[in-house]
This record gives structure tokens, sequence and C-alpha cells, in this order.
């Protein structure tokens, strides 16, 4: 079950029962006709005070995404990315009230005001360019023969902070064919498909997609290709061709080193932590705390060099995300006896609760620089002078990994590589 995720994220949510873009700012076309009706008088809004963007934002998506990772691990490649899966339970929480909202808060580390704000602030301000960019889109699916009556101030809500267009459609076969179409293109084809069917009783689909692409500042010479051996974590030597080079950003814990490679621009990171010998990955990454990570991140240390070696991967990553969101602390919307997403709109069979949520991503790491993706499905049923010293680092065994904005120091991509294919 080892596969990894990568930077295109889509968190769709099936409502059973009854993009915006990174940088980009047009929504991308309805693939169905959209109701007038449903839509009228709701346009989105771009008044987001810059203030917004506040360093509590960033720990949130910090914390978040490390509990995700630290849930999914088991002992097996796993990537995860907390701006994707933290955009599409914010547009979820819009529709939740009472002590469902409450603990979806806590899970995700902010009251959902201050949270909608800091991901529409973050998003317009993501940095573009053909050395490094991220890219999200949104977008909510509503099944016409579903009797649901979905509420005006949550379609607003998730215009005005999140870019989301509502496409209104028969939920058959050719709107699994759209919403899979939509995230396939909003991640660059790198996740093909989200869902394998519409649940009979789904109401509605929220979607995010997200896709990374980056260019290592400096591009691996063909001499700097070598071949060695990967140390699995079950032992088992690997064959592996690494990429070697000298960086001048240190990261330093008491139990792992590690370093920071750029992408073009420097605005993006490829970062990456090896745990001391003889402790786990496992044991390492459960030692972390969000805030710990987040402060390894900005104190790293420039003008420290660094020899380092990453091997060539890359990988894929599925997982069902329910069980662990419910241990995190948001159980309530799982129960349908608890649910409350009232905010969201009203069903004639019955109240709203998540049924589950499907995630996947795809990631790939070369000479060139890297290229990621990954999708995530919500169903909701009713119920200069002298040289300086080098230190080394060779990512040879297991270790942690993330790819960093690095004016936020928010890890966008959170993984553990324990084996390569």
């Amino acid at each position: 079950m080892r596969r990894l995720m990568i930077l295109s994220l889509a968190l769709l949510m099936l409502l059973a029962g009854c993009g915006r873009t990174g940088q980009a700012k047009e929504l991308p076309p309805s693939p169905a006709p959209l109701s007038h009706d449903l839509m009228l008088g709701v346009e989105a809004q771009a008044d987001i005070p810059e203030a917004a963007l506040s360093p509590e934002g960033a720990r949130a998506v910090t914390g978040f995404g490390l509990g995700l990772l630290q849930r999914c691990m088991a002992g097996e490649n796993t990537l995860v990315s907390p701006l994707s899966v933290i955009e599409a339970l914010a547009m979820t929480a819009n529709g939740a009230a009472g002590d469902t909202l409450a603990q979806m808060e806590d899970t995700l580390g902010m009251d959902l005001e201050a949270l909608n704000a800091y991901l529409a602030a973050y998003a317009r301000s993501l940095p573009d360019s053909e050395g490094g960019s991220v890219r999200m889109a949104n977008g909510i699916w509503l099944n016409s023969g579903a009797g649901l009556a979905v509420e005006r101030d949550f379609l607003q809500a998730n215009a005005s902070y999140y870019g989301a267009g509502v496409y209104e459609q028969p939920f058959d076969d050719a709107a699994l064919a759209d919403i899979n179409g939509f995230v396939s293109e909003h991640t660059a084809g790198r996740i093909p498909s989200i869902l394998d069917q519409l649940s009979p009783g789904a109401a509605a689909v929220l979607v995010n997609a997200l896709a990374f692409d980056g260019v290592w500042e400096e591009i691996y010479r063909e001499d700097q290709l070598r071949s060695g051996l990967f140390t699995a974590a079950g032992g088992t030597e690997q064959q592996a061709q690494f990429m070697e080079s000298v960086e001048d950003t240190y990261i330093e814990d008491e139990h792992a080193a590690g370093f920071m490679k750029y992408y073009q621009g420097c605005h993006y990171a490829f970062a990456a932590l090896l745990p001391e010998e003889g402790m786990s990955l496992a044991d390492y990454a459960a030692s972390l705390t969000g805030e710990k990570l987040h402060g390894l991140l900005e104190g790293a240390e420039k003008d420290t060099y660094v020899e380092t070696a990453i091997p060539k991967f890359s990988a894929e990553y599925s997982a069902e995300l329910a069980g662990v969101l419910a241990a995190m602390g948001m159980a309530d919307a799982f129960d349908p006896e608890s649910a409350d997403f009232s905010r969201l709109g009203s069903c004639e069979t019955g109240p709203l609760y998540i049924d589950r949520v499907a995630h996947r991503t795809f990631v790939q790491v070369d000479e060139a620089g890297t290229k990621a993706g990954a999708a995530t499905a919500v169903e909701v049923r009713e119920a200069g002078m002298l040289a300086p010293e080098r230190l080394t680092v060779r990512l040879d065994r297991p270790f942690l990994y993330m790819i960093v904005d690095c004016r936020q120091n928010v890890p966008i991509f959170l993984g553990a590589v324990t084996e390569l294919d």
C-alpha cells in the first residue's frame, strides 16, 4: 500500500440524501448548466485584508498537516497535502453548526472566520512563476434530483473565500466524468480521477484541486547523479540513483538533520529531515509537534553548507481519512445522530453527515525538479572567504520530506519515504 501523495489535491464532498485557483483568478468553465435561480446574487468577493495572512494561520496549517501525516503513517510511503485538505474541510465547515462546527474548528486549528480569511489571503499571495507555482481550483456540484435545499450563505461564503463555482446536474455517469475531469485538469493529469462512483444518495460534491510544479534553482548535472543503495525501513537494500549537491540551508533538531533545496525564485523549497541512526522514521515523526516543525522551518540555518544526496523517486498514495479526521477531534461530523450541517442546507430524507473522505496524491522528484498533485473527496450523506565547513545529509534510509512555501514556512506537502519503487 505504499503510495506517495503529490501536489494536486481535490477535496470532493458528496452530500447524500435528499477555483479559486492559487494564482489564477478565473474559475474553470462549468461542465453542466448552472441553476441561475440558485446563484442569483451570489458573487465572489475580493475584499480580504492582507492582515489575514497571519502567523497563526501558518502554524494551523502546519499542525493540521503533521497530525494527518502522523496518523496516516503505517510503515509505508505516505504523502498528504495539508493545504488541499484544509481548504476542502474549511469549505465543508461553512455548512456546519453547533458542536460539529466547534470540533472542526478545533481540528483545523482556527475559528472558521479567521481560517476563511487566512486561506483566501494565502491563495491570492502564492507566488507563480515558471520556476515554482501552486495552482488551485474549487468547484461545487449539486445533484439536481436529490431534493437538497442549499443555504445561500453557504454558497456565498465558498464563492467569496474560495472562488468556488457551482454546477447543478443529475448525478449520473456524466456528472462523475465531469467531476473526475475537473480533478484531472487541475492536477495536470497527475490525479486522473478521485471517485470511482457517485453514491446513490449523494446530493453534492465539493472539489478542491491543487497542483505544484517546481524547477530546481540549480538543476542537477549529469555528473551529479550517482548510483547507490537505499536502506528501506525493513532493512532491505535497494538500488537507487542519487542526486548529489552542496546546499546552503541546514535544518537540525536533537534527533534529526536535514536541509532545504530551493526551486527557482526561492519562493518554494524541498525540505528533508533524516532521523538519527537507530531512530525509526515513525518514532521521529511522532516526536514532532506542529509548533516544533514550524519552528524548524523558520529557524533553518542559512549559509551553513551541507553535502546532500536525494534519491530520485516517484510515488502514488491513497487513503480513507474519515477515521483519521474523527480521531483528530471532529467525530461529530461523521456521526449521523450528532452531525449538524444545517448551514449547508436541508434534506427531506434526513440530516446530513460525512460518510467518507477519500484522498489521493502523487509526487515525482528528479534532476529537473518536482511535480506533485492531490485530490480529496468528502462524501456527506444524510444522517564566501574561507571554505565553509560542510555537513553531510544523505537520504539513503527512511526520511521525512516537505514542499515548503518559504514566505510563510508552510509545508504544502508533507511526506515520508520508507522504501523506493
